[in-house]
């Protein structure tokens, strides 16, 4: 799961005050509330205003260039995306129910992307009642575990889908490398990634945006399929150095994970079920933690059964195992066969039992 991130991508004005585009509307039962214009570029915020009842309010995009932007309301923690442009937007919504805009107006490009919202909205609802439900399922209730297997399964499928859709209809606007690189990076294999970056229009790629996921695809070339994984040594949970390479000879699932993050939480449950079937066929799993404190992660390894081994370095973003791969969403993971090879990437759910019983199964 990644940090919302807004980039400022290429200038396509003189200058940033000619360039100056203004968000203004209302939102009914937002007094006393904060409201902000975020660029998490520069973990700032743009502009803020105090709301008042029955006022509108007015806030400015200082930045030059394309890029997306977010408006957040002070308790709520969902933003209201839109990609900034020539044309300034007017939007009204509620405290109750934001970031659902009553009305929204604005070029193409950033009505394209607040459609994409609202119609990604039912899939943030799945996602929090899975993250809920994740917390309540009993260890032992197998059950109950392969129910919400299959939920988590296909709320990624819908998630995936639903923004592989959005790129391919929109390859003029900034929105759709911003979604490749926050929401599919991780989602999609690398030729797909691949792919739906060069059916993108140039200026795009050229982007900031587009500088990151050519980073990624260099890297993922890199360490591709067939390409022998690098080596790596961090500490597990009792100070223990492992590395990689101790795992030669057998199928290794390479697992990028985090106590906080809901959809690494969502698809344990997956993992455990695969570490289970095949764990007696030369295969392990060795999760990466990208968790900051060790509390946290040794509880969440204890709630959700993870007896394979597990490292961290507890910085992170910043954990070298993930910094060196490239990691920039999770959940994600490679899973290295017994010469040293990646086999495959990112494999979730169904695709990661399919893969093992392939390889595993005679």
């Amino acid at each position: 799961m990644k940090k919302i991130v807004f980039l400022a991508a290429g200038l396509w004005c003189s200058s940033a005050a000619f360039c100056q585009q203004t968000i203004s509307g209302k939102i009914k039962g937002g007094n006393g509330k904060i409201i902000y214009l975020y660029d998490d570029n520069d973990n700032r915020a743009e502009d803020s205003l105090l709301l008042k009842a029955d006022e509108a309010f007015s806030l400015k995009v200082k930045s030059a260039g394309k890029a997306v932007f977010a408006l957040i309301l002070q308790g709520n923690d969902q933003p209201m995306l839109f990609t900034s442009g020539k044309e300034n937007i007017q939007v009204t919504s509620d405290a109750a129910t934001f970031p659902v805009a009553q009305s929204f107006k604005g070029d193409e490009d950033a009505r394209a992307m607040q459609a994409y919202q609202q119609a990604f909205q039912p899939l943030i609802a799945q996602a929090q009642a899975l993250n809920a439900e994740a917390h309540t399922i009993n260890g032992e209730d197998e059950a109950a575990k392969n129910a919400f297997r299959k939920k988590a399964v296909s709320f990624g499928n819908q998630v995936t889908k639903t923004g592989v859709a959005f790129v391919q209809q929109h390859p003029h606007n900034i929105a759709s490398i911003w979604l490749m690189l926050n929401e599919l990076r991780n989602r999609v294999d690398p030729q797909q990634m691949e792919q739906l970056f060069t059916s993108l229009d140039k200026p795009i790629q050229s982007s900031k945006y587009g500088e990151a996921i050519s980073q990624y695809l260099q890297a993922a070339r890199l360490n591709g399929i067939n390409v022998e994984a690098e080596d790596f040594t961090q500490n597990d949970v009792n100070g223990k150095p492992v590395s990689l390479k101790s795992f030669r000879g057998k199928y290794v699932l390479v697992d990028f994970w985090a106590s906080w993050c809901g959809p690494c939480r969502q698809e344990n449950p997956n993992v455990v079920a695969a570490y289970q079937k095949y764990k007696d066929k030369n295969f392990t799993v060795l999760g990466i933690s990208l968790d900051k404190d060790k509390t946290p992660w040794t509880k969440a390894i204890a709630h959700d059964g993870l007896t394979w081994t597990q490292v961290s370095d507890l910085k992170g973003w910043s954990n070298a195992v993930a910094v060196q791969y490239g990691i920039q969403s999770i959940p994600a993971n490679m899973l290295i066969g017994p010469d040293g090879k990646i086999v495959a990437r990112n494999l979730r759910g169904e695709a990661l039992n399919a893969k093992l019983e392939e390889l595993l199964i005679q």
